[in-house]
């Protein structure tokens, strides 16, 4: 790979998304906006190694997709008026370029952040929950079409029109590319929430591809975590999610073996933790529960907590992560939240107790993880046969080629 094509690279992996952002903000429509940021990366392939790397390259692609998308306007005759407002902004490269260094940089204080802008404009209450997520995977975290149709177990065609139809949707509704207003904010939070945990949970376990992780991904909804808890100060909830994604985070080192195959979390070395990390996130969870309106991302991020400060797994209060549990359910019942608590009454009451409790949970059954935990439960039984077809069952739903190694070592030490 030659500089100009490293340097392409890494700005599409750690840029796409602002770039994105401000073109989305300037143009007002999403399709537009792609369309023009991948005729001005083609072009950038075919200059950059001749005429060399621009000195901010972030803001020349900014430039060139404008420029592009302008022409694009005017051949399709598109609103005059909309044309030379568009036209005005594409041809001052002085405004682009120094409107970039505010756009790349990454102050939490600032909180007219395109990609916090672009967050709430994908997780607009027009559009619906799967929806949200799937435009914000694509938008802000860079999946592509075939990745999250992996994710949400549909065929990429369908993501792809799924896509398409959220896009026009804003574009037709004439939704804002903006932060909310302090009126609105809390109704729109739950939503962004969900949306930059789940980013984050594509980066913590990959859906597809041979890396188990994706720490960009994960970065990425920490950062937009933090804006978000910048932006609601007196809400506890984007506390709660900070710390939780810092808590997990914090163990990403270990979580892999040498040869990038998955570690559980009892066999991970926890003196390689992230200790700032864990400092920083225990710290949270606490001043976001004092404020005594515990949500589901404050309780998860309490029994990460549990896990982060436990030296050793043997040392892991697990009564205390049942109560935390029976709390979670209580207030914000599911059937992944019932599997972890099935899980960690299991470490408390023994392996037929979660097995007895697995057994009541519906709407699992396309979960690998949830044949993964009842395989080990099994195991523990020495239930030999049901733990292998329960692995069985785990390795044809896995996507991820790390999780599917493991899998098969699991059956191979079983004699599969």
């Amino acid at each position: 790979m030659s500089e100009s094509d490293a340097v392409l690279d890494r700005v599409f992996r750690t840029e796409r998304a602002r770039v994105l952002a401000a073109l989305i903000r300037g143009l007002g429509d999403f399709e537009l906006a792609e369309d023009a940021l991948s005729e001005a990366l083609a072009t950038a392939l075919g200059r950059w190694p001749t005429d060399g790397v621009p000195r901010d390259p972030a803001a020349w692609l900014v430039t060139v997709a404008r420029r592009v998308a302008v022409d694009r306007i005017r051949r399709a005759r598109v609103g005059e008026a909309k044309y030379e407002q568009v036209a005005r902004a594409a041809g001052d490269q002085v405004s682009a370029v120094d409107e970039l260094p505010d756009l790349l940089s990454d102050g939490l204080g600032r909180l007219g952040d395109d990609r916090l802008s672009l967050l709430f404009t994908c997780c607009h209450p027009a559009l619906g929950r799967d929806a949200q997520v799937a435009l914000t995977l694509q938008a802000v975290a860079g999946l592509t079409a075939a990745q999250i149709a992996r994710a949400f177990l549909v065929g990429e065609a369908t993501m792809a029109q799924r896509l398409v139809r959220a896009k026009r949707k804003i574009r037709d509704a004439g939704i804002r590319f903006a932060v909310p207003d302090d009126a609105a904010l809390p109704d729109r939070l739950s939503g962004a929430l969900a949306v930059i945990y789940l980013v984050f949970n594509e980066g913590y376990l990959a859906t597809t591809g041979d890396r188990l992780l994706r720490p960009e991904l994960a970065a990425e909804a920490i950062r937009l975590s933090k804006l978000l808890a910048t932006l609601m100060p007196d809400e506890p909830e984007p506390l709660g999610l900070v710390a939780l994604l810092l808590l997990q985070d914090s163990r990403r080192d270990t979580r892999t073996g040498p040869g990038g195959d998955l570690v559980l979390l009892e066999d991970q070395d926890r003196t390689r933790w992230d200790r700032a990390q864990i400092d920083e996130g225990l710290g949270l969870v606490e001043t976001a529960l004092r404020r005594g309106r515990p949500g589901p991302y404050q309780l998860q991020a309490a029994i990460a907590a549990v896990h982060a400060s436990s030296p050793t797994a043997g040392d892991t209060d697990w009564p205390q992560i049942v109560a935390l549990y029976d709390e979670l359910i209580r207030r914000h019942p599911s059937p992944v939240v019932a599997l972890n608590r099935a899980v960690a009454v299991a470490m408390v009451e023994g392996p037929q107790r979660g097995l007895e409790l697995l057994a009541g949970i519906e709407g699992l059954e396309q979960y690998r993880l949830f044949h993964a935990a009842l395989g080990d439960l099994l195991l523990r039984q020495d239930r030999t046969a049901e733990a292998v077809a329960a692995y069985r069952r785990a390795r044809r739903l896995a996507t991820n080629k790390a999780e599917c190694r493991f899998l098969d070592g699991r059956l191979s030490a079983l004699g599969e």
